[in-house]
């Protein structure tokens, strides 16, 4: 059953799952695609303006981890390591969640949630996240926001540029 999604860029786009019409390039996200192989499409989250917020989707639709084949294991274990490298260096990000939940509408994926000091006033532990996503959408959605989001992404492309020598 399609369901509407209203983006960080202000689209609203009806869609079965979202990650298949990211994954598959129906949709194209704000800054385009990061990194893309054949396993994995690497993209700024599509509804939260927060530099550096990545989210790492498996184009194979499945939902649990122990779902990896043995070679999206290694490329899932080298990107993750890699695009938070390029955050720390390319970003200036020193913390990040990491969240993935099996109960999710969308098919597998990572979300690298980084830890900036404006996020404080919401608190320390994974229960402030929800607060700061909705933070960032309702109130730093504007265009000195967006443009820094999309220098983000224009970083980390360059950082993942050839990585794995599979990068399109």
């Amino acid at each position: 059953m399609p369901r509407q999604i209203t983006m960080a860029d202000g689209r609203v786009v009806e869609v079965e799952c979202l990650s298949c019409a990211l994954t598959s390039g129906l949709i194209v996200p704000a800054g385009g695609v990061i990194y893309e192989s054949g396993n994995f499409h690497i993209h700024q989250d599509v509804a939260y303006p927060i530099t550096g917020l990545v989210i790492i989707a498996s184009k194979r639709h499945f939902y649990c981890m122990d779902e990896l084949t043995q070679e999206e294991q290694s490329e899932y274990i080298a990107l993750i390591h890699k695009v938070r490298s390029e955050q720390r260096t390319r970003l200036d990000i020193e913390k990040v969640y990491y969240f993935y939940n099996e109960d999710t509408t969308h098919h597998f994926h990572l979300w690298m949630v980084p830890r900036y000091e404006w996020m404080n006033q919401f608190g320390y532990s994974v229960e402030s996240l929800r607060p700061v996503l909705l933070h960032a959408r309702n109130r730093m959605n504007n265009e000195e926001n967006n443009r820094q989001v999309i220098e983000g992404i224009s970083k980390l492309k360059k950082g993942l540029k050839g990585f794995l020598n599979n990068s399109k």
